[in-house]
């Protein structure tokens, strides 16, 4: 990647002789530095652009600097009237270097990715409780826990908290901190007990809860979302049914009929006139 500049953010550099985007003149055409004055300053910046000389000054300033390289060869001109490249070229094996710690960075982004989301949730859900919370649940940490002991083979975990990648329980403020010390009981699925609001709210979308919605005859859409009582999705299921059953045309109420005198009336209204004879 490097070799072919594809490497994000360092393409490869258009700097050098043909950067220069002035207009060359021929210097040999001239007697003095007066006559190069005359051509003004524009010209004469111009002129120095394309030989990569210093461009600023007066315009005598200007004249001098091209009459004094008149005669002169690349070589044996005064390094101090160059111009100063801007972004002078970093070495290339430094820029390398710089380029593939950029390149881990954005792979450590990747990889991590979903931690750094987790992380973010819990210290939202934590800014969102109240001060009171926040004490409760700092107190509840202190009290649960235990003094360090030597190593048993049985781990100490009284709480019956999950454990860790490491085998061992984890901290309990990360316990309340995922609202794992919530237990949320789900009727449609059997009384089955979920662990912290994130696992609650993922097995509404989940093959259990689905199973139950369908054994019930009841669609598991987002109407149902957060209801675990069997009286409550069926009485809001039949809500629905009928809210539906109101939208649906009813042509006794809604079929327009229009008499002899041009009044428009529904078809009930129309069927008694017309039983009537007064139409």
């Amino acid at each position: 990647m490097w070799a072919n500049h594809q490497v994000p953010g360092w393409p490869k550099e258009t700097s050098g002789v043909l950067s220069n985007t002035g207009a060359p003149l021929d210097l040999q055409a001239f007697n003095s530095w007066e006559e190069l004055a005359s051509l003004g300053l524009d010209r004469l910046k111009s002129a120095l652009i394309a030989l990569n000389l210093k461009c600023g000054g007066t315009l005598e300033e200007r004249a001098k600097r091209l009459w004094q390289i008149r005669d002169k060869s690349p070589d044996e001109i005064d390094p101090k009237l160059f111009a100063k490249r801007k972004g002078l070229s970093m070495d290339p094996e430094k820029q390398k270097a710089i380029a593939f710690l950029e390149i881990l960075i954005y792979k450590y982004i990747d990889i991590l990715d979903e931690q750094r989301q987790s992380t973010k949730e819990n210290v939202q859900r934590k800014q969102a409780r109240t001060a009171g919370e926040r004490e409760e649940s700092d107190e509840e940490v202190e009290e649960s826990e235990p003094e360090e002991e030597e190593e048993t083979d049985v781990i100490y975990n009284p709480k019956n908290l999950p454990l860790g990648w490491d085998g061992k329980p984890i901290p309990y403020w990360l316990y309340k901190l995922h609202g794992l010390n919530i237990s949320y009981t789900c009727e449609i699925c059997g009384n089955a007990i979920y662990k912290g609001p994130k696992a609650f709210q993922k097995h509404f979308a989940e093959w259990r809860h689905a199973h139950g919605m369908r054994c019930l005859g009841i669609p598991n859409t987002a109407h149902f979302a957060n209801v675990t009582k069997i009286e409550d999705a069926l009485a809001l299921w039949e809500k629905l049914k009928n809210e539906k059953h109101k939208e649906k045309f009813q042509p006794a109420n809604e079929e327009e009929y229009e008499d002899s005198q041009g009044n428009v009336v529904n078809k009930k209204t129309y069927e008694d006139l017309k039983r009537q004879g007064l139409l």
